[in-house]
């Protein structure tokens, strides 16, 4: 048996197909990895004025702030997490603190 023997034509349609399917599963990650990116862009904009929000820690719980007009952002629980860590404060006491003011 030679091994200068060429490759059958079924070999070739196989590593082809083989090589095919490769690129379709990179090209569906990349696309979802794409997707993903944008959607953290998106989110990351202030609904008030459009800045780019920045993200405080705020007793434990990562809070997203606005530098230009100074809103602050939940999201879902987050409210909650925060009601938890000021016990016995309330809201009022929590972000006040957050805004640098005491009750």
């Amino acid at each position: 048996m030679s091994t200068d023997e060429k490759p059958s034509r079924n070999e070739d349609e196989y590593f082809a197909k083989q090589n095919l399917e490769l690129l379709r599963e990179h090209r569906a990650r990349l696309d979802r990895e794409r997707a993903r990116s944008e959607q953290a862009q998106q989110t990351l904009k202030c609904p008030k004025c459009g800045s780019a929000l920045v993200e405080q820690e705020h007793h434990h719980v990562k809070i997203d702030v606005c530098p230009t007009c100074r809103g602050v952002w939940l999201d879902a629980g987050e409210l909650e997490q925060l009601e938890r860590a000021g016990a016995g404060g309330g809201v009022t006491k929590i972000f006040g603190s957050l805004f640098g003011q005491r009750p």
